[in-house]
């Protein structure tokens, strides 16, 4: 037996077996070789079976993560074969392998190095003592542990095939319910799409609004449709006139939700009845206020139990949906979603308030936006760019989004293509989605609004078929472009590397615990230390520099927008109150402004918001600035770069004192991470700071609504008006109430910036450079039973393990 083996046993916490190993002269070609008779043989008790073969898996992926270095951790879009395997037809179309499936025979070695790591750094945080640096050492630890994910927002209007699309992009055919003659989809239910990193079942968590939500909700609409004929009776009292937003279609959606949970009976029935528990009991967790969960082997199962929770479907049989919030499907073995949610959202928000709150949440959040519109008329499709329009002010400067993908779907749909040679109908199909995508530029060109909130560099174009991605029958899969949204979803995944983040946040701690070990190096130790806290109040002070010359010019922005404001108002809100033809009456939209905050949302046609228009003089005046000064763009940098440019040189003072290399690549690391959370943190604050004009404007105009929404009668159109119009004319103030409630705001975060900076490096480079390490555990102290671990006093040998898998996973992200 050779030493190899011998480290290992004792490693392993078997040293009971060498003298065993030894006589069946066991070397380290032959412990790689060892199968399950063997360690049988070896090992004859219970505990020493578990830990040999735990070790020996451990040891054999070292081995070949060791030989193949950067081909074991190749990125994700290297790992999935885009495009290039027919998909097998079954009958359970739901059991099709999907690339994100044959995906998950390569997650072992990354899945390895993030355990691993992990495992070190429990042993680590189990070892050390009750003193300050301890302290600091474990809350490091703690601190590594993030997971965000990244949302994209998947918009468009029912039947133009958003579920087919998804279902496509990762894999499962019949994972989310399509319309078909049996169903039609509804407009109010959002579906998340993520992964499921527990089991191998396919799964849905079904959200409910509160059932007083509901009860009151219900209550609303039966006199309004119960008596529709009698209050149009009544509304010819009122001054007629057409407003370019309609509410017939909210009389619609009142009716579909109505007979979708109660039948035709709904309409003889008696409000107090509503709440009756014989209409809840397939869904107790309704009336529980708690969330339904549901589990199946296939995604055709599960797509089969959700379907009357997210479609509306035959009258004859109860469908759920106007109860719902939010489905959240989770998908196994899909590396695609690891860090990655899709969001199946209604294109515009809801009039119930839980569900229209979820929607602006949710808009806000997403990354990245897919508008999905029929390609037959993508260009000219009035509700694809309306749903994009109502929503630019939440994705841009009010929200996260850096990138719009305007997705045509069934671009194999192209007339009697059926009937052509299979060549000549691939060359028609390519040439109509060349014109297509073209058109869809051109369109975008002459939206000045959207063009306000995003840049030309952020709008992308995709011609889709997901039909075709699956049967090839005129396209191949490239041809389809679902590789190329895939591709989108895998970037996103290798530039939220939980493994990257974790292992780089790990090999600075191990860093700084191995340079405590360091006695010889006081004086350099002083030195550096006095440079840096020199250092470091410099480029505090740099920052707070460049935040306030960005403060000072958004102040100056606002200041034009507010005078601009108070000048204009009046016309506008003129416009709004007095838009008029002939054909409707304009009494009852203004009644749904007024009750909903200023805010009406039909399910079709343009959203009327009195408090965006109200301040959009202030807006126009800040965009570009706000654009400039926190953007969206991951690549830009926030405060005109002021704390990408924040630096303590470590790189150079490594150079010139090699003696305190590990205490300072602890320190870069901090760096680094301080800043890439402080950059997330901005980007949450610059949504807040932005949304706080039109909360400003809201709240001071609710006195007004909540005034107008009480007037009712003969005569309550002009009385509505008459209070919204005096209400504005004695509070023009709150203009400057907005422009001050935003750079408070701002200020806030300026603050916050600054502190967080110098708070977490301050303690960092006192940690570092001026903490005796008498502190820590010696060298070898207290029992260690994991797998190549050793004590925080000894962790040279497991820093190397740590720097190496962060050396090859930053040349993996370098390529």
């Amino acid at each position: 037996m050779d030493d190899f083996v011998r480290d290992k046993l004792s490693e392993w916490g078997l040293s009971e077996l060498i003298e065993e190993f030894e006589d069946e002269r066991i070397n380290k070609e032959s412990l790689l070789l060892l199968e399950e008779q063997d360690i049988e043989n070896l090992a004859r008790r219970t505990g020493h079976k578990v830990k040999l073969k735990n070790g020996l898996k451990q040891l054999k992926i070292e081995e070949d993560m060791e030989r193949s270095d950067l081909e074991v951790l190749p990125s994700t879009s290297d790992r999935v074969q885009l495009g290039k395997r027919k998909y097998d037809h079954q009958d359970d179309s739901s059991q099709l392998e999907s690339p994100t499936k044959r995906q998950c025979d390569f997650q072992g070695p990354e899945a390895y190095i993030l355990q691993h790591v992990k495992t070190i750094m429990d042993c680590v945080k189990e070892h050390l003592g009750k003193d300050k640096l301890s302290e600091f050492l474990r809350n490091k630890i703690k601190s590594l542990e993030t997971d965000k994910r990244e949302l994209v927002g998947v918009f468009g209007r029912t039947g133009v095939g958003k579920s087919s699309l998804i279902n496509a992009i990762i894999g499962a055919k019949d994972l989310l319910p399509s319309t078909d003659e049996e169903c039609s989809a509804c407009t109010s239910v959002m579906i998340k799409v993520e992964a499921n990193r527990t089991d191998s079942k396919y799964r849905a968590e079904i959200e409910f609004i509160k059932k007083e939500e509901w009860e009151e909700e219900a209550h609303s609409w039966h006199p309004f449709l119960t008596n529709k004929g009698v209050q149009e009776e009544e509304e010819e009292d009122y001054e007629e006139g057409e407003h370019p937003y309609h509410s017939e279609n909210d009389e619609d959606d009142g009716e579909a939700k109505m007979s979708a949970l109660y039948g035709n009976e709904w309409k003889h029935m008696s409000p107090d009845s509503f709440m009756e528990k014989k209409y809840f009991k397939e869904i107790p967790e309704f009336l529980m206020s708690e969330k339904k969960e549901v589990m199946c082997a296939t995604a055709k199962e599960l797509s089969a139990k959700i379907v009357r929770y997210t479609k509306n479907g035959d009258k004859d049989k109860q469908w759920f949906w106007p109860l719902v919030k939010c489905v959240t499907v989770k998908v196994p073995n899909s590396d695609l979603l690891k860090h990655v949610t899709l969001v199946d959202i209604p294109g515009t928000g809801d009039n119930n308030k839980s569900r229209d709150q979820m929607w602006k949440e949710i808009i806000r959040d997403c990354s990245i936006v897919w508008i999905v519109t029929d390609i037959s008329r993508a260009a000219s499709e009035k509700e694809a760019w309306e749903i994009l329009e109502n929503a630019s002010s939440l994705i841009g400067n009010g929200g996260e989004c850096q990138q719009i993908d305007f997705i045509c779907t069934k671009s194999d749909f192209l007339g009697t293509i059926d009937d052509l040679p299979p060549a000549e109908a691939q060359v028609k199909i390519l040439e109509r989605n060349k014109k297509a995508r073209e058109k869809v530029k051109d369109e975008f060109q002459k939206k000045k609004c959207l063009k306000e909130q995003l840049s030309n560099d952020c709008f992308k174009v995709f011609t889709v078929s997901s039909k075709e991605f699956f049967k090839q029958k005129h396209l191949d899969q490239d041809e389809t472009e679902i590789p190329k949204l895939q591709k989108i979803l895998q970037n996103l995944n290798d530039e939220h590397s939980e493994t990257c983040n974790y292992v780089s946040g790990a090999y600075g701690i191990l860093s700084l615990i191995q340079g405590a070990t360091h006695k010889d190096v006081t004086d350099e130790k002083c030195e550096v230390y006095t440079y840096l806290r020199s250092k470091l109040l410099y480029e505090l002070d740099q920052v707070q520099h460049e935040m306030e010359k960005v403060h000072e010019d958004l102040k100056a922005c606002l200041n034009k927008g507010v005078e601009k404001s108070k000048l204009s108002c009046d016309n506008t809100l003129h416009h709004l109150l007095y838009w008029r033809k002939k054909g409707s009456a304009f009494h009852r939209v203004l009644k749904c402004v007024v009750q909903s905050d200023g805010v009406h949302k039909p399910k079709k046609g343009e959203q009327m918001d009195y408090n965006l228009k109200l301040f959009s003089q202030m807006t126009h005046s800040i965009t570009e600035e706000f654009k400039k000064t926190l953007p969206n763009d991951a690549k830009a940098a926030p405060f005109n770069g002021a704390i990408k440019k924040f630096s303590l040189n470590t790189d150079e003072l490594m150079s010139k004192h090699s003696a305190l290399e590990l205490q300072l690549s602890f320190l870069k690391t901090e760096e680094e991470k301080v800043k890439a959370e402080l950059n997330k943190n901005i980007l949450k604050h610059k949504k807040e700071i932005y949304s706080s004009l039109t909360e400003t404007i809201q709240e001071n105009m609710q006195e007004a609504y909540k005034k107008a929404a009480e007037i009712s009668g003969k005569g309550a159109l002009k009385k509505m008006r008459d209070t919204i119009e005096n209400h504005m004319e004695s509070n023009k103030e709150m203009f400057e109430l907005a422009k001050n409630a935003m750079l408070e705001k701002l200020n806030n975060l300026q603050v916050e910036i600054r502190k967080t900076l110098e708070k977490t490096l301050k303690e960092s480079i006192e940690f570092s450079l001026n903490t005796e390490d008498d502190s820590l555990p010696a060298r070898g102290a207290g029992p260690i039973t994991q797998a190549n671990v050793t004590a925080p006093g000894d962790v040279s040998r497991n820093l190397d393990r740590v720097k190496n898998y962060h050396d090859i996973i930053g040349k993996r992200r370098s390529c």
